[in-house]
Parts: structure tokens; C-alpha cells; sequence
């Protein structure tokens, strides 16, 4: 983990992993509560087009997670999909299930289902529509 990460986090993980995003992993989900990052220190660091997850496994569903992108207009991003293609596989050979629930500990909260489904990941949960319209091409 580069050591800006490190330095911008009130605790630090257990365990770090790297795909496209870094996951640190923390100890219960009361750790990924209570994480407050640094911005201005992680701001100091360009990731793209990747971010940090942080997960533990959590107290009433499977896991839980949040999401943060350094340089990014919205720092803590209320749920991303793209950071479950990393955590559902990662859990379900942890918790050694398929399916499963989670959490992103968001302002927001996003309740999320989730398959493991060998080469990909299925996630699904209910959305409110922010914008509807109609399109017309010539």
C-alpha cells in the first residue's frame, strides 16, 4: 500500500490487496464506521481509475464496505459496483458462500444482494430513479 494511504487513515488494515482498486480489510465492521480518511492527504495521490475499498465482514449481513476515490469530485462514492466485482469474491471464499448481502456504509447506505457466480458477480438491490426522460434520434 503506498504509504500517502497509509498516512491519510485513523486506523489501519489488516490486510491489503490490490486489483484495479486497493482493499484494505479491517477487523469488524464498527472499524469501517469508524475510518475517517484524510482527503487532503489522499488527494496528495492520483489512483485512476481506481479507489480504495475498505471492508470488514459484518455484524448483520455479510460483509459491509465504503468507497473512496482520491481527486474525484465525490470523494465517498454511496455504492459501487465495481468495487463488489472485487469484494463478492474475495467473501465468498472467506464466508464460503455464493450468495450473500452487504452493506456500503455510506451517508446513503446501499443494501446490496450478491452471487458469486464463478466468472462473474451478480449484484443486485433497489435504486431511486434520480431522472427520467425520453431520447429522439433523426
Amino acid at each position: 500500500m503506498p504509504e500517502i494511504i497509509s498516512k491519510s487513515l485513523n486506523k489501519q488494515p489488516k490486510e491489503v490487496l490490490k486489483s484495479r482498486d486497493y482493499m484494505l480489510v479491517y477487523d469488524n465492521e464498527q472499524d469501517i464506521r469508524d475510518l475517517v480518511p484524510d482527503r487532503e492527504i489522499l488527494n496528495q495521490i492520483n489512483l485512476e481509475p481506481g479507489g480504495i475499498i475498505i471492508t470488514a465482514k459484518g455484524d448483520k449481513v455479510d460483509f459491509v464496505s465504503r468507497f473512496f476515490v482520491p481527486q474525484a469530485s465525490i470523494f465517498e462514492d454511496p455504492v459501487t459496483g465495481s468495487a463488489h466485482c472485487s469484494l463478492i469474491p474475495y467473501w465468498a471464499e472467506k464466508l464460503a458462500k455464493t450468495e450473500m448481502s452487504a452493506l456500503q456504509l455510506s451517508d446513503r447506505i446501499g443494501k446490496l444482494q450478491c452471487i458469486n457466480a464463478g466468472d462473474r458477480v451478480l449484484i443486485s438491490g433497489t435504486a431511486k430513479t434520480y431522472s427520467a426522460g425520453f431520447f429522439f434520434i433523426d
